[in-house]
């Protein structure tokens, strides 16, 4: 779809709208990050963001100038390698946090924090969580971001995991620009928003592969179908020992939709056997669509 298509349909246009605050919102709340937490300490964020504090604790030019600067060969890279759409968004991203690190660049003098191990955790929150809402929302703020998406799209690597060892790159040079002490709260730092940007991508409600073996399967898939509004399906086995065929139930679940799944099992088959794992990432109808 177009952009202008997409500005033409009244329920494209509120999701635009959306992405769009949602964005401007994340970009916000990273320059709070960094000007209350982050900077007055001499910490590091990583990435573009972070090579730009460390040319401004060098040369005192302030980073929102810097982060657009070094932007610009990304996205040329970028548009090469990644879509539009993100591409877009992560524009978005960019300049407003550009811009918004410049406007509150003073704030630490009205809101001090004094502590260097309360600004490291709230400086890693706040800044993992803004990150997070980007992503969410299909975007970026340029820089190693775009770098870590096209390495996921690339490997499969999970983009909290591909922004730490990115990272690691910026810690490096930081302990070259501060001290060893600052260097290591910069890693805490790093490790704690690659944690809470994973949260904030994936959601706290994590999504369940569950397989029921069960003599009563048609029962169970439908009230599971009817009560949970989940589908169901059967994949067909045989038993190791006894030889017989079995229809074995497979579903796919949030964390807070299993509990009430293993008392339908439970109601109508005590004896059947429920494997839970992990879903590494899902998509398709009843599912939101995976941040990046």
């Amino acid at each position: 779809m177009t952009l202008g298509n997409l500005l033409h349909d009244k329920k494209d246009r509120n999701g635009f709208i959306k992405r769009i605050i949602g964005v401007c919102l994340g970009s916000f709340l990273y320059a709070l990050a960094i000007n209350i937490f982050i900077s007055p300490h001499k910490l590091l964020s990583g990435g573009v963001a972070g090579l730009a504090l460390l040319v401004q604790y060098v040369s005192h030019i302030p980073s929102g100038y810097l982060v657009f600067i070094l932007n610009i060969p990304v996205f040329i890279l970028g548009l090469k390698k990644v879509d539009k759409d993100f591409v877009l968004f992560s524009m978005i991203g960019m300049m407003t946090m550009s811009i918004f690190l410049v406007v509150t660049k003073g704030i630490s003098k009205y809101i001090l924090m004094d502590d260097l191990v309360i600004s490291t955790i709230f400086g890693a929150i706040l800044s993992g969580a803004a990150m997070g809402i980007i992503f969410r929302n299909r975007a970026s703020q340029g820089g190693t971001d775009i770098i870590a998406v096209i390495l996921k799209n690339k490997n499969g690597f999970k983009i909290s995991t591909m922004y730490f060892m990115l990272d690691a790159f910026i810690v490096v040079l930081g302990a070259f620009a501060t001290n060893l002490k600052l260097t290591l709260y910069t890693v805490s730092l790093m490790y704690i928003k690659a944690v809470v940007i994973e949260k904030v991508i994936e959601g706290f409600d994590h999504k369940k592969i569950v397989m029921i073996v069960t003599a009563k399967e048609e029962e169970i898939s439908s009230k599971i179908m009817t009560t949970i509004g989940r589908g169901t399906t059967y994949l067909y086995g045989e038993g190791g020992y006894t030889g017989k065929k079995k229809k074995i139930i497979y579903c796919l679940l949030t964390t807070r939709e299993l509990n009430s799944v293993k008392k339908i099992v439970e109601s109508v088959d005590d004896k059947a056997l429920i494997s839970i794992s992990e879903a590494e990432e899902v998509q398709g109808r009843g599912f939101l669509k995976p941040a990046l």
